[in-house]
């Protein structure tokens, strides 16, 4: 038994940080730096990003982003997310981490490396009109696309299993919109209702459609190349995050809560006892946010 409880653990950190240990070389950086960062402790954006729920808001905002064309054709067409998955989901990690934990500058080192990632990251699509169409990785309308369902979905999954927000869920939006803006987004929301605004327009503005492609996608998002040791844990998760989904969103993706046998399977009490599993695994505190701490203590930051 310990020696499966052991390599369940390993598996588990190597998975959503890709390092066995949970403590990858990037969280090391967020010691270093001369100034406090863009969050701190005891804000919205530390108590979200420091929850395991966090998990299920990664998942559902990658449905969300499947359902935009030219997201998905860049991701078919410039990425090898199908042999690297867990490569891809540590980079992502780190992303986040840097800005919630790092100092400004770490930050903004983070978001240039993504920007020039994005730059190779061109193409075609065809449009619901059936429509050849351009696309960059870098468009102000895909990048704004990305940061609200990254917004919304971390943020109703924290909701949900997820402990209280400092200042509230507007509190969140507002200041992760910094994220937004160091990416290139203008104007991103900066309040509950105006993403919810953003979002409700997205639903019916035409742009984005589910296709075989959605589909495939989406088949590979609930079935990835996962350990068998974590994948009942994560078909969990994964129907949380489509349990999270709001109804509309829900049916363009053609996805519905789940049942187990002939009755409906709790998902949210069983992702709550999942998520607390996961979190007693990785430790009361990331090493991100321990990094983050001895940064700001170094600076006389409280």
């Amino acid at each position: 038994m310990g020696t499966f409880l052991t390599e369940w653990q390993a598996e588990l950190k190597r998975t959503l940080t890709g390092s066995p240990d949970a403590l990858p070389d990037w969280s090391r950086k967020f010691a270093q730096g001369d100034d406090p960062g863009y969050f701190l402790p005891g804000s919205a954006v530390w108590a979200v990003h420091g929850g395991v729920a966090t998990i299920v808001g990664g998942i559902r905002s990658l449905l969300m982003q499947t359902l935009h064309p030219a997201v998905l054709a860049g991701v078919h067409d410039h990425s090898n997310f199908r042999e690297d998955t867990l490569g891809r989901l540590a980079r992502t990690t780190a992303w986040i981490h840097a800005l919630t934990y790092g100092s400004t500058a770490e930050a903004q080192a983070a978001t240039g490396r993504v920007g020039r990632l994005h730059e190779s990251v061109n193409g075609e699509y065809v449009d619901g009109g059936g429509n050849v169409r351009q696309y960059s990785a870098n468009d102000p309308e895909l990048l704004r696309w990305v940061h609200i369902t990254f917004t919304d979905s971390f943020l109703r999954a924290h909701e949900l299993w997820g402990g209280p927000i400092p200042g509230g869920p507007d509190a969140y939006v507002r200041e992760w919109a910094q994220a937004g803006r160091l990416m290139g987004v203008e104007f991103p929301p900066e309040s509950k209702a105006a993403l919810n605004r953003e979002l409700g327009e997205w639903l019916g503005g035409g742009t984005l459609r589910c296709d075989e492609r959605v589909a495939e996608t989406v088949a590979f998002i609930r079935n990835p190349p996962l350990h068998p040791l974590l994948k009942p844990g994560y078909r969990v998760l994964f129907e949380a995050a489509v349990l999270s989904l709001e109804p509309g969103y829900r049916r363009l993706l053609g996805l519905r809560t789940a049942r187990l046998g002939p009755l409906p399977l709790p998902v949210r009490a069983a992702a709550r006892v999942t998520l607390a599993v996961v979190r007693s695994a990785l430790g009361p505190a990331s090493p991100s946010q321990l990094a983050a701490r001895e940064r700001l203590q170094r600076l006389g930051v409280t």
